[in-house]
């Protein structure tokens, strides 16, 4: 499940370190290009709202060999398009049917064992975080050696593996919803309105993610750039040095099992707010850039795997539902610090964004004091 998550969800990623190239063959401004990270975090949101909440309701191994089956056809009409409009309409369905480790966390969480759920979580999301920060290493080289349509091929055979081993390996589920589509929709905003450490997981989620976004998107036109001028290849192998803080989400998972999770909470959070600090004073340095993206990818799973094991124990019945509003709401984040940076980076260059991400880590502590006194009892 752990390497599945990380080969799936990378399909949104590959396109990140070759926005200079496909702006080069399309003949746009690199700016223009970036919009494609948008695209797939927005399908990402779109597909986490719309098609995760049927795990409750449809067998999930069915509906995870469905959706990466139209992953592949998404793939590989990115592969082939013939202009910017038609590669952002299939980033869009690229990230849209990217949503199958979603439905594989809530699955082993509902096979784990109470007392081993955040750490069983933490595994499975180790496989997702590595293969979010590796899939820009990869893309990087392939897109520097055999072109960016390469990266979308070879993502497609990939997925096609997955789908053969997925389906002999993956155990069936019985779903516990009966209502119909329209009812289980209702239920989200039923499960926003009544579950309050839904809310503030997920508000603090998002704002976090916002930074997360918005650093990923524009660190290729920053890197590309003065004083470094590196091309995609090297650009991508900043991503090893995020890999290897996601390398530590099962710890994370085994001390939000042991404790309370808010702890792991705030501290990743202060990571986040650091990195956004080391960005703004040492950025032009490689030294600098690769503290500050340990700090950042290490806070960040800190903050999201704590989460993830907090709402994972409010209804077992409703967990891909939970799952739906938790991840939405954090990807919109994602999505909205994609668009946000590309904003800020036509303005305000790399200052404005690290300024921006230390907003928006400040706004996620807000909410965290703001609720603290609230969740500690119940901690």
């Amino acid at each position: 499940m752990s390497v599945c998550t990380g080969l799936i969800v990378a399909n949104i990623y590959y396109a990140q370190p070759l926005v200079i190239l496909i702006s080069r063959e399309f003949g746009v401004a690199e700016s223009a290009a970036g919009t494609i990270s948008f695209c797939t975090q927005l399908g990402y949101a779109l597909g986490l709202l719309f098609l995760v909440p049927l795990g409750d309701k449809l067998e999930r191994r069915r509906q995870i060999l469905v959706t990466a089956a139209v992953s592949i056809a998404a793939l590989a009409a990115a592969a082939l398009s013939p202009n910017l409009l038609v590669l952002q309409v299939a980033c869009v369905l690229i990230g849209c049917t990217s949503i199958v480790p979603q439905l594989i966390l809530p699955l082993a969480a509902h096979l784990a064992r109470p007392e081993k759920r955040g750490s069983v979580v933490g595994i499975v999301m180790s496989g997702l975080l590595v293969g979010i920060l590796l899939s820009r290493t990869v893309s990087g080289f392939v897109g520097a050696w055999l072109g960016w349509r390469a990266m979308f091929w070879i993502a497609a055979g990939l997925t096609g593996n997955l789908l053969f081993f997925m389906r002999l390996a993956f155990p069936q589920s019985r779903p516990s919803y009966t209502g119909n589509y329209a009812t289980l929709m209702r239920s989200l905003l039923t499960l926003v309105k009544e579950q309050p450490l839904l809310r503030e997981a997920s508000a603090i989620n998002a704002l976090t993610f916002v930074s997360f976004g918005m650093f990923w998107t524009t660190m290729v036109l920053h890197l590309s750039g003065a004083p470094f001028h590196y091309h995609s290849d090297t650009i991508g192998l900043f991503g090893l040095a995020a890999a290897a803080g996601a390398l530590l989400a099962p710890l994370i998972g085994g001390i939000a099992d042991r404790g309370n999770p808010r702890v792991a909470i705030g501290y990743g959070l202060a990571a986040v707010a650091v990195s956004m600090v080391v960005f703004f004073l040492w950025g032009g340095s490689v030294a600098g850039m690769l503290t500050g993206i340990v700090l950042l990818d290490l806070g960040q799973q800190s903050v999201h795997v704590s989460n993830q094991a907090r709402i994972y124990t409010l209804m077992p019945e409703a967990r891909n539902r939970i799952n739906t509003v938790y991840m939405t709401i954090s990807f919109l984040g994602t999505a909205s610090g994609s668009a946000l940076g590309l904003f800020v980076w036509d303005r305000f260059g790399w200052p404005g964004i690290c300024i921006m991400g230390l907003t928006a880590v400040g706004l996620a502590f807000t909410v965290y004091a703001s609720t603290y006194r609230r969740s500690r009892p119940r901690a």
